[in-house]
C-alpha cells in the first residue's frame, strides 16, 4: 500500500460515514441495493466487510462474536497479513462470548489498520499503537483470515 492507502480505494468506501444502526443483518435495503452497499453508512463491520468485497473476498454477515468464533467462512490467523480482519476489544466481559462487541478492522500493512469508528466519523488508518492508547480497543485479540470463496456481483 502507498503512504496513504485511503487514495487506492475508490470514492465509495474512502466517505463513509458512521452509522453504528448500520450492521450486518441490519435488514434489507431499498432498492434492491447489496446488502454490503455502505453509501447510507455502515458500523466497523459492515465497512471492513465492504472493502474485503471489493479486494474480491466475500464475508458472511456476522457481528463480531460471530466472526471471531466462526470457521467455515475465515480462519483465526497468526500474524495479521494484508487483507486479514483484524479485532480489538477492552478485554474480557463476564457473561459474554469471546468477540463480543469487538472493533473490526482491515490490516493493510504492518501498522496500518483501514477501520471506521464513531471517533473518527469517516474511514481512517490508525496504527496498533492508536488502539491501544484507547480503552475500548487496547486489547488486540487477533485476526481473521477470510477463506477463498468467490464474490457474487
Amino acid at each position: 500500500m502507498t503512504s496513504d492507502p485511503l487514495s487506492r480505494l475508490p470514492a465509495a468506501l474512502r466517505d463513509v460515514p458512521y452509522t453504528g444502526s448500520r450492521h450486518p443483518g441490519a435488514g434489507p435495503l431499498p432498492g434492491g441495493r447489496h446488502p454490503y452497499d455502505v453509501t447510507a453508512g455502515a458500523n466497523c463491520q459492515l465497512y471492513a466487510y465492504a472493502v474485503l468485497r471489493h479486494f474480491g473476498r466475500e464475508v458472511p454477515p456476522l457481528r463480531s462474536a460471530e466472526l471471531w468464533a466462526d470457521t467455515v467462512a475465515t480462519v483465526r490467523a497468526g500474524p495479521p497479513l494484508p487483507l486479514d480482519l483484524v479485532l480489538f476489544d477492552a478485554g474480557e466481559a463476564p457473561g459474554r462470548p469471546a468477540g463480543y462487541g469487538a472493533h473490526v478492522g482491515v490490516h493493510l500493512a504492518p501498522g496500518q489498520v483501514l477501520h471506521l469508528c464513531k471517533e473518527a466519523g469517516r474511514p481512517a488508518v490508525w496504527t496498533y499503537a492508536d488502539f491501544a492508547r484507547r480503552a475500548r480497543y487496547a486489547r488486540f485479540l487477533g485476526a481473521k483470515r477470510v477463506r477463498a470463496a468467490p464474490v457474487s456481483r
